[in-house]
């Protein structure tokens, strides 16, 4: 490279070399998540898009833009629906709703009081029924007059 427009000429192909597989691989995303389309034509789009490069990049962003746009809108929906419900079974439930499937049982006869109120003070403190008890991060006491050890020791 001679000189500083050597240099610029550079920058501009770079970036249009850049621009054309970011929109590449946004064509070949959309043109095989589309079910509509044959794979022959799928196919004569992949080979136009490698002879023909930006022609048949700037052909397919005019005939299927909109389409694209659409198909992209509809994964985005179907993704962030799947990932709610994931949260959704991960997450657990709310004390709330510990509650009330406690009362309903209570209320049917399923549960004792004592089970509810069992029930309902794991709900408060976080736990999922059945779980075992946390351990308490304060220490046990000891009886008095009995030596005491230091920590670490």
């Amino acid at each position: 490279m001679d000189s500083f427009w050597d240099y610029v000429w550079y920058t501009i192909l770079v970036f249009a070399f850049v621009a054309y597989l970011i929109v590449l691989f946004q064509i070949l995303v959309d043109l095989f998540r589309d079910h509509s389309v044959s794979g022959f034509a799928k196919a004569v789009w992949v080979i136009a898009l490698v002879v023909f490069p930006y022609l048949a990049a700037l052909v397919y962003l005019v005939v299927r833009g909109r389409g694209m746009a659409l198909r992209a809108q509809h994964a985005q929906a179907e993704a962030k629906q799947a990932t709610d419900q994931y949260i959704r079974e991960v997450a657990g439930r709310s004390p709330a709703e510990s509650i009330a499937d406690a009362k309903a049982l209570l209320d049917s006869g399923a549960i004792t009081v004592a089970e509810f109120e069992q029930l309902k003070a794991q709900a408060l403190a976080g736990q999922q029924p059945g779980a075992a008890p946390q351990a308490s991060a304060a220490p046990t006491p000891q009886p008095s007059g009995a030596p005491t050890r230091p920590a670490g020791r």
